[in-house]
């Protein structure tokens, strides 16, 4: 197939794994920018949830009758090309959390919570780059990156916007693409994740994603998976024992997602908007929560 995307121009297209609405998850997709490139992006969200997972057992409301509990999310994400194996990318959300029936925090005290969340900064290099019979390709990649709780949020409580631990990760992935411009991505990570004030769990990270793009549009589809390694339950005896709500941070935090995201250049693949939906599939003390997201992309050689 001749109509798709030159390779220079195809690796801003998957930003859209970086804005994803559903929770915190590697920023990292198998494509690589060529050396100065520089892409910009923007993208709101709007995530809802009015049940949760206490333990594995999916709860039938949210906790203290909150009815259902919503975040607005601004994020802004950039990467740049350092050289054409080389590149860095950094994310910053902006997050609004709040409840339907203005139920207060039992934490925090207020039933409304909103600021900077984690600021996300990942370098990644290309280890190696193979095609096979002039047509397939095979790409593997790595990288390594901080989160940093620089808002300044209160971790514990029911609304909070993050765990507030500083996660060091790295990670590695394998992308296989056909000659009909379809392509599938692997990915594994581990997150080491410190916090003064809190045991938080550190965790490893799954996903695994088909997508297919041609001139007109770019789309996949993946799931992602966060499988923590300690912590303990909400509404265990561990749970209470180390404060109730105030203790969320300390938590076992798994989840298995679905996304669905779309491209659509706009004009001279410089611009273009994205669009995506997101819905958990699974958890064990996480939201039941489902997303829409839309977004602006700008591209610079």
């Amino acid at each position: 197939m001749k109509n798709f995307y030159p390779k220079k121009k195809l690796w801003l297209l998957l930003f859209l794994i970086s804005i994803s609405s559903l929770s915190a998850q590697t920023i990292i997709n198998g494509f690589f920018p060529k050396q100065n490139e520089f892409t910009f992006a923007s993208s709101y969200s709007f995530k809802s949830s009015d049940r949760f997972y206490r333990g594995n057992t999916l709860s039938q409301s949210n906790p203290m009758n909150m009815g259902e509990i919503s975040s607005s999310i601004i994020n802004v994400y950039g990467e740049y090309g350092f050289s054409n194996w080389l590149s860095s990318t950094v994310t910053v959300p902006y997050v609004s959390v709040r409840n339907e029936n203005e139920v207060l925090d039992p934490i925090q005290g207020v039933n409304t919570v909103e600021g900077v969340q984690d600021i996300n900064l990942f370098l990644k290099a290309k280890i190696a780059d193979k095609k096979f019979n002039n047509s397939y390709r095979v790409s593997v990649g790595s990288a390594i990156g901080v989160s940093l709780p620089v808002g300044g949020y209160e971790e514990a409580g029911i609304l909070s916007l993050g765990n507030g631990a500083t996660a060091y990760d790295g990670c590695g992935f394998i992308q296989f693409k056909t000659p009909s411009n379809l392509f599938i991505e692997l990915q594994a990570a581990y997150s080491l994740r410190t916090n003064s004030d809190f045991e938080v769990p550190n965790a490893m990270l799954y996903s695994a994603k088909l997508g297919y793009y041609n001139k007109w549009f770019y789309a996949h589809a993946k799931v992602g998976a966060q499988n923590s390694l300690s912590g303990f339950d909400i509404g265990s005896q561990e749970f209470i024992d180390a404060g109730g709500a105030g203790a969320l941070p300390e938590t076992r935090v798994n989840y298995t997602n679905l996304f669905l995201d779309l491209y659509i250049p706009v004009y001279k693949n410089s611009f273009g908007i994205s669009s995506g939906y997101a819905v958990n599939m699974d958890g064990r003390n996480y939201d039941k929560a489902s997303s829409i997201s839309l977004g602006l992309v700008y591209k610079a050689n």
